[in-house]
């Protein structure tokens, strides 16, 4: 069975850092992306990064750049998000998922199969 599970969620000030972690599991092949996406009360759910395990090309969304980073440890089955100079509009339920989106849905929701939880991020201001 597939599983993803998001950690690392929490309270930071604004300026402030967290580490995002999805640890993958039940997976029988290798060829797939993982996404990082955000939903905010009462928005829609938004794609934030994602890394391709094959090739290991990142993408993200422009609110982003510079400041959050993709990455992806294969040995060790976990993907990571490290979030820096966040802010408060950063605030959101964030959620890994992974699956085998083509390029034009790498940052949609419905180009992936299968989805974490969720972890809880809160940037006080």
């Amino acid at each position: 069975e597939v599983q993803l599970q998001a950690s690392g969620g929490g309270l930071v000030q604004a300026g402030g850092s967290l580490r995002l972690s999805c640890a993958l599991s039940g997976f029988t092949f290798d060829d797939f992306t993982i996404g990082w996406f955000r939903q905010a009360p009462g928005k829609e759910r938004e794609g934030v990064s994602y890394i391709s395990r094959s090739d290991g090309k990142t993408g993200y969304a422009d609110f982003v750049k510079g400041r959050f980073t993709v990455s992806s440890d294969n040995a060790k089955n976990t993907a990571y998000l490290q979030m820096n100079s966040l802010k408060p509009v950063d605030t959101a339920v964030y959620y890994c998922a992974a699956g085998q989106p083509i390029t034009s849905t790498t940052m949609r929701d419905y180009g992936y199969r299968y989805w974490g939880q969720g972890t809880q991020v809160t940037v006080s201001s």
